[in-house]
């Protein structure tokens, strides 16, 4: 999916939140806002402006920057966030720190700051030092440690926009990541986060390269392969902890499939689809999951590329997807059996009919349409990295926003009385924006076979 990430936002200090909203607000046309009609859940003056300025996190505690109502009093932006950045400086002061337990501390930290707010600005100017205690972290930490500084460099990041700083910042850390990956010794946590880092870091910073891009395909690959069966058809019996292991690298690989141009995904469609429906038979129920909605991900690519495009065996697919779908295996949690079941019956009416249930993400006075598997994938490895975080960076983080089609983020002032652009109108926005990525990702794809 082509995405513009290389242009710079701003080049000015860090300054109040108040004077940013200001700026942005002469930029952004509020006509279609203040013009439509209110919503089933129409937000509150005060819900409003708090969610747009609710702008200031800290390690150990959140700021909330709000005014009550016309009038009232207001407090301090600027001082409000010179404490939160104060506090931030502290955490990444931490990460030298000689103690384990407090290394530990500040990256939990930071994971907490970096997920529920956007930080460009104060990044920016210190992603180098951020970048070198994350990289001493992973070298020398512990199983917790590395598998905090893996998840805390992939939000980094998703901070950085994708920009030229988190590309380089990506090759720096990608040999270390790749390390740890690799090595059985590691503890399974670790080599998790790192499999996730990968993914999404590759995504976000290095995708349009394709040497990169297939890198880490073959990476991610190396490590869930071992899971297929062998030259007889038996699933091989897994280690303690590798069916995590297998599915993080699984869906890391089929975020990075969704780049991947025409003549690449014919190559991975024919060598994994056959493989992928063995592991469906696996004991443990997520891999089980993973490899069906990775299935599903890659039938829907190869329709996409060819409208002519079968699954090979297709009855025996359905036949497993519908036995998976129907299971009342009584050894089995009552909880797995019944997320699997809601899972494989979507799996199967979109191989047998290519129905897809749409799903309506709500942030602010805004939403996004998860309407394709391929929608569902990108969103859940960001909501797996930014947790509840997700929809405040959908609200206000371009890069997301990019890659949803969301536009330039949206400004409400307090006079906006939670007035809506209606329903209808979002979706057709959403929708054209998706056709319109699509056509361009088809051409993106054919310029691209000749690199791949």
């Amino acid at each position: 999916m082509p995405r513009s990430r290389k242009g710079k936002r701003g080049s000015g200090k860090p300054g109040s939140l108040r004077q940013e909203v200001l700026q942005l607000s002469a930029k952004v046309s509020l006509k279609g806002v203040r013009n439509g009609v209110k919503g089933e859940s129409g937000a509150s003056d005060d819900e409003l402006t708090s969610d747009i300025l609710s702008h200031c996190s800290s390690a150990s505690e959140t700021t909330s920057v709000l005014e009550e109502g016309t009038g009232g009093e207001q407090v301090d932006e600027q001082t409000a966030q010179e404490e939160t950045e104060d506090k931030l400086k502290q955490c990444i002061d931490n990460l030298m720190d000689k103690s384990a337990k407090t290394r530990l501390a500040a990256l939990e930290s930071l994971r907490q700051a970096f997920s529920s707010k956007v930080l460009y600005d104060f990044l920016t100017e210190r992603r180098l030092t951020v970048s070198d205690c994350l990289e001493r972290s992973l070298k020398k930490g512990g199983g917790e440690e590395q598998a905090a500084a893996a998840t805390v460099f992939a939000l980094l990041c998703i901070q950085l926009e994708g920009g030229d700083e988190a590309e380089e910042g990506f090759k720096v850390l990608r040999p270390i990541l790749t390390a740890l990956l690799m090595d059985n010794s590691a503890s399974i946590a670790a080599r998790q986060s790192c499999a996730r880092a990968l993914g999404m870091c590759c995504y976000v910073s290095a995708a349009e390269e394709g040497e990169d891009l297939i890198k880490s395909l073959a990476l991610l690959e190396s490590i869930f392969m071992t899971s297929y069966p062998n030259r007889e058809g038996a699933l091989p019996t897994p280690k303690p902890g590798s069916p995590g292991l297998h599915s993080a690298a699984l869906q890391a690989w089929s975020l990075l499939v969704t780049l991947c141009p025409a003549s690449r995904l014919k190559v991975l469609l024919d060598l994994h689809l056959p493989k992928l429906q063995a592991c469906l038979q696996s004991n443990d129920v997520n891999y089980r999951i993973a490899a069906g909605e990775t299935i599903a991900l890659l039938v829907e690519l190869g329709r996409d590329i060819d409208e002519e495009f079968e699954v090979e065996d297709s009855e025996g697919l359905c036949e497993c997807l519908k036995s998976l779908a129907t299971d009342g295996n009584k050894h089995r949690a009552k909880n797995d059996r019944r997320k699997q079941r809601s899972i494989f019956r979507e799996v199967l009416h979109y191989i047998e009919n290519e129905d897809f249930t749409e799903e309506k993400i709500r942030f602010g006075v805004e939403s996004v349409y998860i309407d394709s598997w391929m929608r569902r994938r990108i969103y859940d490895a960001f909501k797996e990295i930014l947790e509840s975080g997700v929809r405040h960076h959908l609200q206000f983080n371009p890069l997301l926003r990019d890659i949803f089609g969301l536009g330039p983020p949206i400004i409400l002032d307090a006079t906006v009385k939670g007035n809506k652009i209606t329903r209808f109108e979002k979706h057709l926005f959403n929708s054209a924006a998706f056709k319109a990525r699509t056509k361009q990702r088809n051409k993106v794809r054919d310029k691209r076979a000749d690199v791949m």
